[in-house]
This record gives structure tokens, C-alpha cells and sequence, in this order.
């Protein structure tokens, strides 16, 4: 692929690009989101339940996963794979109200080279983003930790004009923030706000449980004895998958619940059960409590 720089578009495309230099943020005031993950499935796990609260909202919200997922599963692997796990994600934005794509990047094998970092500069500029999410770059997985340092190669490269020119540059930096994650080395996640989702947490959860390769056949780590036999099973298997997710997210609450009281107030976050919650990049736009609070508008005054 060649890449599109300054010395390669001709000063005619020079020319519009001064004329043009961004869009302006969408007439209606609505917000444009957009969440990186490294799989068809990352994005809704970390942020389905407040995608769908923007979304219910008005608001634009787009997940990005950075590979096809086409290893991901124990039997099956490759194209079949990959228009599965497409269909799933799809269905699942459906279900939650958001945009998504799926870039044609090989499952375990996305690296941070100059060609992915432009791929995200122009997805994040095409979205016109005012909030990037993505996960931070310390992860068991190379593709989860390769998308984290992607993104924030690309956190200041979105205003710049003269690279990827061909996209017009932001005028503002948009919020950079990181997903929750377990990981304690070289240093813990710290969010800087945390979210009830308690209003959308059946539907996030019925979004993930249309993801049958992944959480009803266990993905890539799975094996027969997951597939259930009888509808009996099936059933079975269904409910252990959503109380799986349900606990993650109610093990979120918990945790965070200083966050909760922040936002919320003592008495309201006592009473939220279920959370997710996003830690602010050093890189990009560094916003106040006041702007969290517009930026994730689901508290009443």
C-alpha cells in the first residue's frame, strides 16, 4: 500500500486542503465516538453498555476492530471464520444501536507499523471523533497491546495537516481513554470516571450472546465439551455466558464505586449495580470533571 503524505498529493490537492481544513463538529451537537479494539468482540465487551447509552441518545458511536478474528476459535480459522465473526459483530451493533467496522488486518498477526498507524489517523479524522477509546498497551495479547500504542501513536497525529493529508485534520484533539483492564505492571488501570450501566446491561449482554463463537464456544481457548448437545443445554450454557458477563460487570461497580460517588453523588451510587469505567490518555485533550461530565452525558443535574 503507498502511503499518502505531504510530498506525494501534488500541490492541487495542497490547494483544497487549505481551503478545507475540517469538517465542524456535527450541526445537531450530537458527540461522535469511536472505540478501537483488536477483535470483533473487544469493543462491545469494554464499552457496549455506554455505546448504547450514547447511542439511545442520539449520539454517534462507531466500534473499530483492528483484525478480522480469523484464529479465533478452536475448530474453525480463516475466511469462514472471519465472515462469521463479522456477521456476529454485526448483529451485535444492531442490538446496541452503533456503527462497526472490521478491518482486513489477520487475527494475531496486527503489528504498529507506519501503515496502521495512518489507518487509524484517517478512521479517527473520517469519524470527526470528540472521544477515542482503545485499550492500554500492557495486555496479555500482542494484538490488544499493539492497538493501544496504535492509537496513541496516533493521538497527536490526527491535527497534524501534512500527514494522511488526504483526510482533513481535526481542529480540536479529541479525549483520548483507555478501557479498565486487570493488569498491574507497569503500573495498575486508574479510571478517571466510571458509568452505571444498569439501564442497558440486558441489552449489552444480549449484544455479546449473539457472539456464539466466542462466548458460547469459547473462542480460541474453547472445546468440544462447551458445544451443548439438547436445547436443554444450550439454554444452560446461554445463562452461564451472560451471568459471566454480568458478574464482570457488577465486579466493576464495586471496584470503582469512589468513581461512582463522584459522578453520581453517595446516595445514587449506592445503588448502581452494574459499571464500566475509562481511564483519560495523557495524550490528546486533558478534560476537566465539567467536561467528562458532557462528554459522558448520562447525569442528571
Amino acid at each position: 500500500m503507498k502511503t499518502t503524505t505531504w510530498r506525494t498529493i501534488g500541490l492541487a490537492a495542497l490547494a483544497a486542503l487549505a481551503l478545507n481544513p475540517a469538517r465542524a463538529a456535527d450541526a445537531d451537537g450530537k458527540l461522535r465516538i469511536i472505540c478501537f479494539g483488536a477483535h470483533p468482540d473487544d469493543c462491545e465487551l469494554q464499552a457496549g453498555g455506554v455505546g448504547a447509552l450514547w447511542a439511545a441518545k442520539g449520539h454517534k458511536v462507531k466500534f473499530v476492530s483492528m483484525t478480522n478474528g480469523d484464529i479465533g476459535h478452536w475448530r474453525e480459522a480463516g475466511g469462514p471464520l472471519a465472515l462469521r465473526r463479522r456477521k456476529e459483530v454485526e448483529e451485535a451493533a444492531r442490538i446496541l444501536g452503533t456503527n462497526v467496522e472490521v478491518l482486513d488486518i489477520h487475527d494475531g498477526e496486527l503489528e504498529p507499523t507506519l501503515e496502521n498507524r495512518l489507518k487509524v489517523t484517517r478512521l479517527i479524522r473520517e469519524w470527526n471523533a470528540d472521544i477515542v477509546l482503545a485499550p492500554r498497551p500492557n495486555d496479555y495479547h500482542p494484538d490488544h497491546r499493539y492497538t493501544g500504542v496504535l492509537v496513541q501513536d496516533a493521538a497527536f497525529m490526527v491535527a497534524v495537516p501534512f500527514i494522511c493529508p488526504d483526510v482533513p485534520p481535526l481542529k480540536h484533539n479529541p479525549v483520548f481513554m483507555y478501557y479498565t483492564d486487570r493488569f498491574q505492571k507497569p503500573q495498575p488501570s486508574s479510571p478517571d470516571i466510571a458509568i452505571s450501566i444498569d439501564s442497558v446491561i440486558e441489552k449489552k449482554l444480549d449484544a455479546l450472546a449473539v457472539m456464539e463463537s466466542q462466548f458460547l464456544e469459547g473462542g480460541a481457548l474453547g472445546h468440544e465439551g462447551l458445544m451443548p448437545k439438547t436445547p436443554e443445554q444450550r439454554a444452560k450454557r446461554v445463562e452461564q455466558v451472560r451471568a459471566g458477563h454480568r458478574g464482570r460487570n457488577l465486579a466493576l461497580a464495586d471496584k470503582w464505586r469512589g468513581r461512582l460517588v463522584e459522578f453520581y453523588g453517595k446516595e445514587k451510587a449506592a445503588q448502581v449495580q452494574h459499571a464500566e469505567a475509562f481511564e483519560v490518555c495523557e495524550y490528546g485533550k486533558q478534560p476537566t470533571k465539567a467536561e467528562l461530565r458532557q462528554l459522558f452525558p448520562f447525569f442528571e443535574n
